[in-house]
């Protein structure tokens, strides 16, 4: 591995901190180097505070030493003005004397205008630099800016012979203790966690952060006829709970109501939460809802716990047509992560 890209992987490992406090923006490290020593890190904490550029010439004691040092960053940095101003401008104004970077940033307000602000001013520039783990650490980012669109994660648990739930649509623990509990780390990190209608009258979840430290995502059910009552979990107002709907827009305090066109009602609802800059969800089920992303190929990745329980018969579980990406265990059970591929034309479940 060579001085940029060990560097570079500090600047991606530093990012990471980021993850469910930034969104929608990018997760974003920086490493300020002078003669083969880090003078100053930093990454972008909280979405609308300062960038990672920022708090890593903050923490350089001796701001002489930035003209002759190299800064890494797993993203372009930015060249205008928005919640905070444009990190290019600070980084000339220091005239720094290489900036290393790993992702050009695919937003078109950016997207090469970071680059060219620097190289105006003289500062060389390479990038490229572990440019696919760099796409990897902010694929929720890209899908963003590339599809319009929120990065969609599905999950569910199923026993080892292929049941979501029992026939009388019990699901209650599949999976382990262990496994429960990453499943409320993964909601603090991703924006909203979506299920349908089936899952809130039979499970009555709260949809919240309980087993884990972090923010509570925004709530989202499918229920297009609009036949849930207000009795259930979901709608006690504590968290933003937004139900999409064939029949009325309305808001009624934490609770929005959200209409959208029974026509490509996925699409349509995947662009109002973009637009709402949500830019993860998780949906949690159930196998209807699960069902209608995988036929849609409106998915980008999914988690799937099998438990060595076996139910004989029940709720046929989801199935996606491929090989696992990768699989672990999780206590006794076995995750298995799958990515969704854009070319294979969508058809990967059944």
């Amino acid at each position: 591995m060579s001085k940029d890209e060990q560097y570079m992987k500090r600047a991606l490992d530093i990012a990471r901190f980021g993850l469910g406090n930034v969104s929608p923006n990018p997760m974003v490290g920086c490493v300020i180097v002078y003669e083969d020593n880090i003078i100053g890190e930093g990454w972008h904490k909280k979405f609308g505070g300062p960038h990672a550029e920022v708090y890593a010439v903050n923490n350089v004691e001796d701001k002489s030493l930035l003209h002759g040092s190299t800064i890494y960053i797993n993203l372009e940095p930015c060249s205008y003005h928005g919640k905070t101003p444009a990190c290019t401008d600070m980084l000339t104004k220091h005239k720094v004397k290489r900036v290393v970077i790993s992702n050009r940033d695919p937003n078109p307000r950016v997207s090469g205008g970071g680059i060219q602000q620097l190289l105006k001013h003289k500062i060389k520039i390479k990038e490229g630099i572990l440019w696919a783990e760099g796409r990897e650490l902010n694929r929720r980012f890209f899908t963003n800016q590339e599809k319009e669109r929120p990065y969609v994660i599905l999950k569910w648990a199923q026993t080892a012979d292929g049941f979501i739930a029992k026939e009388n649509r019990d699901s209650k623990w599949i999976s382990s203790d262990a496994s429960r509990k990453i499943v409320h780390k993964w909601r603090a990190e991703e924006d909203a966690i979506l299920v349908g209608r089936g899952t809130v009258q039979f499970d009555n979840p709260t949809l919240n952060v309980r087993d884990w430290e972090g923010n509570n995502p925004v709530r989202i059910v499918i229920d297009t006829g609009l036949k849930l009552d207000n009795s259930y979990l979901i709608f006690d107002q504590r968290i933003e709970t937004i139900v999409y709907n064939y029949v009325k827009d309305q808001i009624q305090g934490n609770l929005i109501f959200r209409r959208i066109n029974k026509d490509n009602f996925l699409e349509g609802m995947l662009n109002d939460l973009n637009e709402k800059g949500l830019g993860s969800i998780i949906v949690e089920g159930g196998a209807a809802t699960l069902n209608n992303f995988i036929k849609a190929g409106l998915w980008d990745e999914a988690r799937v716990f099998v438990s060595p329980d076996k139910f004989k018969k029940g709720i046929e579980a989801p199935k996606i047509i491929k090989d696992p990406e990768s699989q672990e265990m999780i206590a006794e059970d076995k995750l298995y992560i799958y990515r969704f591929n854009a070319t294979e034309n969508g058809n990967t479940g059944e």
